[in-house]
């Protein structure tokens, strides 16, 4: 009975927030989510950064640990998408992969890792969070656009952030407690306004083809837990960062896809990646707790 009620715990904040942001969204289709994006992308997510990799009690070995790991599964779910979009017959599988290869691990994944394993499960999911930051401004612009763009990392905030805190472990360096601090009260302020923006987000993508949608979601939310679990068993990896890598690998398309591709490729190919988003973060309602149970129940 225990882990269910642990598994209510985890799931019930993380969907309850996401919910009033899809109420605010239904109610006034015309409200500004600018800001969150702006303080999100520029102040929340690299001060989330800083927090969860400096001031959870992870070593450097587990972060780099961890980051390769999580290579390796982006590596099998590009595999994987690539084989799914050939199969439906999609024309322009490079510009249609990136939903398949890069999960939502910081908006859901974060804090559903926090609330399942504390801090250290922070730790260890903010590591695999800096390689997809550091993946969608690189390969997914790349993928997007058809060519590498370097001023759109080095532009980008987050990558300071991740640069900074891989320096700081390796180090061994202390962070002194008014950073700890501000950067925590900053860090819970950003998962409040990411997740909400998520359920406002819903209100406004929409599903443009939907038996396509669908065979991918299926791909990105059942293959993707059977990746993770795979990894498991060969690193032979045990404990709560094992489950951390688990439900990462098993998180809906990030939103982050639709925001990038909407810059670099056409209406065509946005739509399609926002169908992906929509179906997958709804199938996600029902594949998410059944991940956390078991990654709670193994690995804890």
């Amino acid at each position: 009975m225990d882990i269910y009620i642990k598994l209510f715990e985890v799931i019930f904040p993380v969907f309850f927030v996401i919910g009033i942001g899809y109420y605010l969204g239904k109610n006034n289709p015309k409200i500004d989510t600018k800001f969150i994006t702006n303080f999100a992308a520029n102040i929340g997510t690299p001060a989330m950064v800083i927090y969860a990799i400096t001031s959870t009690g992870i070593t450097f070995d587990i972060f780099k640990d961890y980051f390769w790991y999580y290579l390796i599964a982006i590596i099998c779910f590009s595999v994987v998408g690539i084989i799914n979009l050939y199969l439906i017959k999609t024309r322009d599988i490079v510009r249609e992969l990136p939903p398949l290869i890069f999960p939502n691990t910081g908006n859901m994944g974060l804090p559903i890792c926090m609330f399942a394993y504390g801090s250290q499960g922070l730790g260890v999911s903010a590591s695999i969070t800096s390689l997809i930051i550091l993946m969608h401004f690189t390969v997914g612009v790349f993928l997007a656009d058809r060519k590498f763009n370097l001023n759109v990392i080095l532009k980008n905030p987050p990558f300071y952030a991740i640069i900074f805190s891989a320096v700081v472990l390796f180090y061994d360096i202390k962070m002194p407690v008014f950073v700890i601090n501000t950067t925590e009260w900053l860090m819970y302020t950003t998962i409040f306004l990411i997740l909400m923006s998520l359920g406002i987000a819903l209100t406004r993508l929409k599903v443009f083809s939907f038996n396509k949608a669908l065979i991918s979601s299926c791909t990105r939310m059942l293959i993707g837990p059977l990746i993770g679990i795979g990894l498991i068993l060969f690193f032979d990896l045990k404990g709560f960062a094992a489950g951390v890598l688990l439900i990462q690998c098993s998180m809906p398309s990030a939103v982050l896809n639709y925001l990038v591709g909407s810059i670099y490729s056409s209406k065509k190919i946005v739509d399609s990646v926002a169908s992906t988003i929509v179906v997958s973060t709804l199938m996600s309602f029902i594949t998410i707790p059944i991940v956390v149970y078991f990654a709670l129940r193994y690995f804890s």
